[in-house]
């Protein structure tokens, strides 16, 4: 098996993302976001998780994720700045199978 090298072109890591292929959460209430790295957000503060879908149509999900936080990611001037000053590789995160 042959391992996959970092890209430049994507948001994290691919050190440090793990992929699982077990549940997804139904029914998120998806936020669109006009952001150019950033489609839509989702968030189920019970569980404290946040989801990002990327424009590339990769889906990932941070856990641990304090809601106030993401009243802040949602009202910042850009989503996409603050996603990388605040939230890449700043919470435990895997990346979600492809529908």
């Amino acid at each position: 098996m042959t391992r996959r090298l970092p890209q430049s072109n994507r948001a994290h890591n691919f050190r440090i993302v793990g992929t699982i292929r077990n549940e997804t959460e139904l029914n998120l209430d998806w936020q669109p976001l006009e952001s150019k790295l950033l489609a839509a957000a989702a968030y189920l503060p019970p569980r404290r998780l946040l989801y990002l879908r990327f424009h590339s149509s990769e889906v990932y999900r941070y856990f641990t994720f304090p809601a106030e936080q993401y009243q802040d990611f949602l009202e910042a001037e850009s989503q996409g700045r603050y996603f990388i000053a605040h939230i890449r590789n700043q919470f435990p995160y895997e990346r979600l199978p492809r529908r």
